[in-house]
């Protein structure tokens, strides 16, 4: 298989066409930003409900979600992809929280730097399998 692919390789040097890109390359933007990314935030929020999506923006916003185990607390976060390629600098992830203080009344609470930038590692990670995966594929 080595010896094949390495054939094929000296016989497209004489040629002057170059070969296509890798379809796993970083840069997979067919719906507007990057395809891993994307896919990784949507499949990393899944278990909350979304409240608006733009692929082609690069925009995920979901409704509140309160954790069955703390019903007192509830979280509303947005994902923002903000290149084609796969890095760390294209996510950005932002997180509102609040806490029942009674009578149905929510109020605002700090949300916690290092809550984000777990999330943040969990779509980089996650985009990042992805596109192992298909280079794998």
């Amino acid at each position: 298989m080595l010896v094949a692919a390495a054939l094929a390789s000296l016989a497209a040097c004489g040629k002057k066409e170059r070969p296509r890109a890798d379809i796993a390359a970083a840069q997979v933007n067919t719906i507007g930003v990057n395809a891993y990314l994307w896919k990784a935030s949507l499949e990393t929020l899944s278990f909350m409900p979304l409240l608006q999506t733009d692929s082609n923006g690069g925009v995920i916003v979901t409704d509140w979600y309160a954790n069955p185990r703390n019903p007192a607390e509830r979280m509303k976060i947005s994902v923002t992809i903000l290149d084609q390629q796969l890095r760390a600098d294209a996510l950005r992830v932002a997180a509102s929280r609040q806490v029942a203080v009674g009578g149905g009344t929510w109020v605002e609470a700090p949300v916690e730097a290092a809550t984000i930038q777990k999330l943040e590692d969990i779509i980089l990670t996650k985009a990042r399998e992805l596109r192992r995966s298909a280079i794998a594929g």
